[in-house]
């Protein structure tokens, strides 16, 4: 597996610098737009006194930090395997990920307890015209930004990335509603609207944090592959027919990086060399399938079980209804 093994590792290599570039100008481009939206929307919070406007200021304020936490982590992602990080530093990503979650349920709150505080308060607002046309530039730009950060989640499928374009996509219906609460408060009369639609809009942050978390979670906890993925990625392997069954499988994500190892039974008798051969063809099958996946593939004389529980079955055989119960033991969903 040796040469197998050397032109995955090459590759690796240059696709986590070619990805790391991409994220880092998509975090980049993050940045950019959040600071030209937050010096205009600290003008229109001032102009209008609305609560809902100092709601999508202080969301775009934390975009800001987001961004320059997402730049952080996709760059320490980007940096290649080491001696101390054999697995690489994909992992930052989810952590960058997870602390822009935090951000964002922090001004879902403290947005949730100003508005609130409103409904007792003063009543309408301010030149709502200098808000709506904050509003109607931050739409705009926005919508340019999460247009090329879905590019570059096409391509690197950057978690940091990803989650930064659920925010900003989030902050599109946000300045709509912005723009709603200034209409109806100030020219509907409607007293309270403003406060209304901002606890709507901290409604909408705390979900997208919800949602957002999810993704960032299941790398950090090392979550097994879709059980789609897995039986696709068994029945490339059961081609071989030197395999005898396949069994404790295991698979993860960090980054942008697949990970799989698994064992297989192959004829007792093969010699060394044999096995190796066998080994290296069923990976150089794989990677062409799940390409820049790290694989890692034990052998075992047929009939040898040194593993417990679901880790000892074996994943070739169908169970009833062609359903596969070793699949259904390590999390996926019955068939």
């Amino acid at each position: 597996m040796t040469d197998t093994r050397s032109r995955t590792v090459s590759a690796h290599h240059h696709a986590t610098r070619h990805h790391g570039r991409l994220n880092r100008r998509a975090a980049l481009a993050s940045i950019a737009v959040a600071t030209l939206l937050l010096a205009l929307k600290i003008w229109a919070a001032i102009s209008t006194g609305s609560l809902a406007m100092l709601g999508s200021l202080a969301d775009t304020g934390l975009d800001l930090v987001a961004s320059l936490s997402t730049l952080l982590g996709v760059s320490i992602a980007a940096i290649p395997d080491d001696a101390n990080h054999r697995f690489g530093h994909g992992k930052a990503e989810a952590l960058a990920a997870m602390f822009q979650v935090v951000l964002i349920s922090l001004s879902a709150i403290g947005l949730a307890f100003r508005a609130v505080g409103q409904m007792f308060g003063h009543g309408g607002v301010e030149d709502p015209g200098a808000g709506i046309a904050v509003s109607v530039v931050a739409i705009g730009a926005t919508l340019a930004l999460v247009a090329y950060q879905h590019h570059v989640i096409r391509r690197t499928r950057s978690l940091a990335i990803a989650t930064d374009h659920v925010h900003y996509r989030a902050d599109l219906v946000l300045n709509l509603a912005v723009i709603a609460a200034l209409a109806i408060d100030h020219w509907g009369h409607v007293q309270g609207a403003d406060a209304v639609f901002a606890l709507g809009i901290a409604g909408w942050l705390g979900w997208g944090a919800w949602n957002a978390s999810q993704d960032a979670i299941e790398q950090l906890m090392d979550h097994e592959w879709p059980l789609e993925k897995r039986e696709r990625f068994l029945a490339v392997a059961a081609r071989h027919p030197a395999l005898r069954g396949i069994h404790d499988l295991r698979t993860r994500t960090s980054g942008h990086r697949d990970f799989v190892q698994f064992h297989v039974w192959v004829d007792g008798a093969m010699t060394v060399t044999e096995a190796h051969r066998v080994m290296d063809e069923v990976e150089a099958a794989l990677s062409q399938e799940f390409p820049g996946t790290e694989i890692l593939i034990h052998p075992d004389p047929e009939g040898l079980v040194d593993e417990v529980s679901f880790a000892a079955q074996d994943l070739l055989a169908a169970g009833s209804d062609d359903e596969s119960p070793a699949l259904a033991a390590q999390g996926g969903p019955k068939i």
